[in-house]
């Protein structure tokens, strides 16, 4: 696979409409898993404090999670993750999703979905990270190993990843979109400047492994350090940029330096990367502020702040 985000006559993606996400009760989860794994049937099921936006999520007993895709274009995924997480397993520091069955449309559910085993840990928050530094040193040890796995015959960008891994530029409309929106907000004229510098930053072309969504949510911590790694929706191979992203998202200044000294990142990459964080929080900074978030709000700025910060002292 061959691109580079720097070409103007670069194929862009139509991610299409937001997806009708289904609204799923327990009780259609009780009988999906008593139809089809009776040996479970007995087991509690309990929806989880945050049942997630891709997937709906539910506890079976302690030591099970069932996930449930939302709408046709995150069940995509499903296969996906049922064929390659025991794979990158193999190969990676930090635990992951186990996949333990794959279940079938039923009980008026229409999609495929999954049983997981459980996973220790809470989600990490960007403002209560009791070891910045140890955190930093974990996630570099995950990307590092995960982009060592052989990329060969792995999942490619589409839409079952959103695109995660191709080009930036299927992600421009929404950029330029969010800085409309926040041109009495924010520096617009800075926050362009660093979006177009991330589209024309090159990558090499070469194949490599990639989470996709390395976002606090999806990292679980204990006792303070990176205790597993969740949600492999948006993974595949290609661009592997995606993944910087977590450096303004989670880290702090310190920590994104030891991560971009930790994973050997070249300027172009590291821009990439640097676009992958500013397009959703600047779209996540224009829904708070249309809403009267002021705790999102806050929390938006910061990381468009952080982001701007250093692509200022990278110009």
């Amino acid at each position: 696979m061959s691109l580079e985000s720097g070409e103007p006559s670069e194929e862009v993606p139509d991610l299409g409409p937001v997806p009708q996400r289904l609204a799923v009760d327990v009780e259609t989860v009780r009988r999906l898993v008593a139809d089809q794994f009776p040996q479970w049937a007995h087991l509690s099921l309990t929806p989880t404090r945050t049942p997630g936006w891709d997937n709906v999520t539910f506890r079976l007993a302690d030591e099970m999670l069932v996930r449930l895709p939302s709408a046709a274009e995150y069940a995509l995924a499903v296969e996906k993750e049922q064929r390659w997480l025991p794979e990158l397993a193999r190969h990676l520091p930090t635990l992951i999703p186990a996949p333990l069955a794959r279940g079938l449309p039923g009980a008026g559910y229409p999609f495929h979905w999954s049983i997981f085993g459980w996973l220790p840990g809470e989600p990490a928050a960007r403002s209560a990270l009791a070891d910045p530094i140890g955190i930093a040193e974990d996630v570099g040890d995950f990307v590092e190993a995960l982009r060592r796995v052989d990329a060969t015959g792995g999942p490619q960008p589409g839409v079952h990843n959103w695109f995660r891994g191709g080009t930036l530029r299927t992600y421009d409309a929404t950029a330029r979109g969010a800085l409309a929106e926040l041109e009495e907000h924010i520096d617009v004229d800075l926050a362009a400047a660093a979006w177009d510098d991330a589209l024309e930053a090159r990558w090499n072309g070469v194949d490599v492994w990639f989470h996709g969504d390395l976002a606090p949510g999806n990292l679980l911590v204990e006792r303070g350090r990176l205790a597993a790694v969740i949600d492999f929706g948006t993974c595949g191979v290609g661009d592997p940029s995606c993944d910087l992203a977590v450096a303004w998202t989670l880290l702090d200044l310190p920590g994104r330096q030891l991560l971009r000294e930790r994973l050997a990142v070249d300027a172009s990459t590291w821009a990439r990367g640097r676009g992958w964080a500013l397009w959703k929080t600047l779209r996540n900074l224009a829904n708070a502020v249309e809403d009267r978030d002021e705790r999102s709000e806050a929390e938006a700025r910061l990381i468009v702040e952080a982001i701007l910060e250093d692509h200022g002292t990278s110009t």
